[in-house]
């Protein structure tokens, strides 16, 4: 058995695992993923980036390579198959990119091996102790046992999460009434209606029955498509056995008849719309992220988005701690600010499936809120809600309007011309922006770990500086001196 030792061990090598390690070895932390897959499975998974993802992205300089990969630009969200628009939010990405997750993945992980961190592939943990000053993780590889040793383990290893069940916290919700598949199908013949290229949300799914749903998106490729259906009132005897393609061939013909034909089948899945959330997001010195923390129903293209701001948010501060200049009361503001956000999560997924239109009352609720939609105030609700724009972490002491906000993103004026916020936030520090030079003075003689910007003005009267944590949240601003 081996012994070695690490700053932070990662379990789980998903876009939220990825993330996270990149923002940990992006502040110096020796970091080591350990993924249970030998290798990538290449299955399309999540389809989607919102707005707020794109936005962190490009703080870090990481948009370019994921808009590369991307293969559409899909101009709404929706709220229960009911489109939403981003308008109403001021971003420069009111859009969502349409990219696989095997995507996101395999260029995160490139990005990450540029920084010399690499992924242990087909390392499986087994089990984990934990003290006050370490954890010590056994994990199963081909070529036998090895035990790891680490100042923290980040759970990120989706639903089934063998660290969450390790530390033995709950994982409370419900196991739900319905499913879902998934299942990428290259037609010889493309069904009727279908869209030929991913622009919107409108017209990509709809109910089939009072419960049953189906739905295309197409993939970029020339008749590659996302197939989905299910039905939310009836669920299969095992909700994880395998979807053969006889059945997705059945629920093809069922759906479109002879109106398409198909010529294969990449691959299929089976999900439900169960909901959980872990009860705590960190004990002692072992946190959890992504799918590891929370799992619902994949309404509103939340999923993946979700974890890798889960990991934005904890990747700066747990890199602090390890660093040593900050400490447990920082820490524990990863579970204090994002368990809200997950539960949200949940509980407007909830909200969708409750517009089922399994009744004729049900048909009419969802009818009225789809005109409740139009209304400028409500759509730019439903739209800041899943795309993660409308999340403002809580603020104590001083009340501003910028406080617990993100950052936008929009140029700032300086004297040397118009400039990108995002830029500055490149190397994974603090950054201030402020109109007056004795706040610069006093910033570069006091914080090594910020970066400072003088700028010509901000867009709020009466304020001289904003102070911006390394995600993007305005966390301290300061009035002018009198």
């Amino acid at each position: 058995m081996n012994n070695l030792g690490t700053d932070v061990i990662v379990a789980g090598a998903g876009p939220t695992g990825l993330m996270l390690a990149h923002e940990l070895a992006l502040a110096g932390v020796d970091v080591v993923v350990l993924e249970r897959l030998h290798e990538r499975t290449g299955l399309s998974k999540a389809l989607n980036v919102q707005p707020r993802t794109a936005e962190m992205l490009a703080l870090r300089g990481l948009l370019d390579g994921v808009e590369e990969r991307s293969y559409a630009t899909v101009q709404d969200g929706h709220f229960a198959m009911i489109p939403v628009d981003y308008d109403g939010w001021d971003t420069r990405f009111p859009f969502q990119l349409g990219i696989p997750q095997a995507q996101v993945e395999e260029y995160l992980e490139e990005r990450l091996a540029t920084q010399g961190t690499k992924v242990i592939r087909g390392a499986e943990v087994i089990d984990f102790v934990q003290d006050k000053d370490s954890v010590s993780v056994r994990y199963r590889t081909d070529s036998g046992e090895n035990r790891l040793h680490a100042k923290f383990l980040v759970g990120c290893d989706g639903s089934r999460s063998v660290v969450r069940k390790g530390l033995g916290v709950d994982f409370p919700g419900v196991d739900g009434e319905g499913f879902g598949v998934v299942a990428d199908v290259l037609f010889d013949k493309i069904p009727d209606g279908a869209q030929k290229q991913w622009r919107t949300m409108r017209n990509i799914g709809q109910p089939t029955g009072a419960t049953t749903f189906k739905g295309l998106i197409p993939l970029g490729e020339p008749g590659l498509y996302r197939f989905v259906y299910g039905d939310r009132a009836s669920r299969p005897a095992d909700i994880r056995s395998a979807i053969s393609h006889d059945e997705v061939r059945q629920a093809l013909l069922d759906s479109y008849g002879d109106s398409a034909t198909v010529s294969e089948i990449r691959w299929a899945s089976q999900f439900s719309d169960a909901a959980r959330q872990a009860e705590h997001y960190r004990v002692g010195r072992v946190l959890l992220a992504g799918d590891a923390a929370h799992i619902h129903f994949p309404a509103g293209g939340q999923g993946l988005n979700l974890g890798v701001q889960d990991a934005m948010n904890l990747g700066w501060k747990l890199a602090a701690t390890v660093r040593g200049w900050a400490g447990d009361d920082l820490l524990d503001t990863y579970e204090a600010e994002r368990h809200p956000v997950g539960a949200q999560v949940l509980h407007n997924v909830a909200a969708q499936l409750g517009l089922t239109p399994r009744s004729h009352e049900s048909r009419a609720l969802r009818d009225f809120f789809a005109e409740l939609t139009k209304l400028p105030e409500v759509n730019r609700y439903l739209a800041g809600m899943v795309s993660g724009l409308g999340i403002r972490y809580p603020t104590y002491g001083t009340s501003h309007p910028a406080l617990g906000t993100r950052l936008n993103d929009q140029d700032v004026a300086t004297e040397a011309g118009p400039l990108r916020p995002s830029t500055l936030f490149h190397t994974g520090d603090f950054v201030l922006l402020t109109t007056t030079q004795a706040h610069v003075d006093a910033a570069r003689a006091h914080s090594p770990r910020l970066t400072v910007q003088l700028v010509t003005g901000l867009p709020w009267p009466s304020t001289e500086a904003v102070l911006y944590r390394p995600d993007g949240y305005a966390c301290w601003v300061a009035a002018p001196t009198r």
